[in-house]
């Protein structure tokens, strides 16, 4: 309600009505939804539930794409050292030998990865990791607000593990992207190369269920053809 209260101080006055809620997933099929590189088996919808086995690994793409908007989406590792992501103004398409897409990935990673994945000599990986990283994929860039390389780590570790579900919040804005995990802003990246684009669902290897997908489309922006990736027909 707070969101929607803000939104109405920041729209034209001859706006005619607040934007609303859009489902992206009905929980009974897979409806809005293209896959781009998996197989008729990596995505299921089980009990109202959307269910990726997360193999092969690549991406299912929104049928649509969107520039300005508000995610809502709710998510579940079901293995340790799950790893997945949902990507913004991303291409439809991925590149030649690679399974993912040139897009901006909001990660999302179980809270065992960095252990699982240690490196040769025993080391866990930074634990920054594991809790909402956003970063660019496949030659999109942008500017961290909080580094780590090029990634933009969350200055709180508030994700939760296996079998727990965590909710992102994710504003897309003019090039800038801001999360919130769990009901707080821990993160954000700007200056996004591209910011027009397809939602992608990400499979990497392990089982997780998503719930709860929504969006709010925003008024449009200044968003030139060099920013928006093609479209997919």
């Amino acid at each position: 309600m707070k969101l929607l209260v803000i939104l109405s101080l920041l729209l034209p006055l001859h706006a005619q009505q607040l934007p609303k809620w859009t489902s992206l997933f009905n929980g009974k099929d897979l409806s809005g939804w293209v896959d781009v590189n998996t197989s008729p088996e990596t995505w299921k919808v089980k009990e109202g539930l959307l269910v990726c086995t997360g193999k092969p690994i690549g991406v299912m793409r929104s049928e649509k794409q969107y520039e300005n908007f508000v995610l809502h989406i709710e998510w579940r590792h079901m293995e340790a050292g799950g790893n997945s992501g949902v990507f913004v103004w991303s291409e439809g398409t991925t590149p030649a030998n690679r399974p993912l897409p040139k897009g901006m990935e909001v990660q999302m990673l179980e809270l065992e990865w960095p252990t699982i994945n240690a490196t040769k000599d025993g080391t866990p990986r930074d634990i920054r990791y594991v809790s909402g990283e956003l970063f660019g994929a496949n030659g999109l860039t942008a500017t961290p607000d909080h580094p780590r390389g090029n990634r933009s780590s969350s200055v709180e570790m508030r994700c939760k593990g296996k079998g727990e579900w965590n909710t992102y919040d994710v504003v897309c804005v003019d090039g800038t992207v801001k999360l919130s995990i769990n009901g707080k802003f821990v993160n954000s990246i700007r200056d996004s190369s591209v910011r027009k684009g397809y939602l992608c669902l990400e499979a990497e290897g392990a089982e997780i269920h998503f719930r709860k997908i929504k969006i709010m489309e925003l008024p449009s922006g200044m968003v030139t053809p060099e920013q928006t990736a093609a479209v997919v027909k």
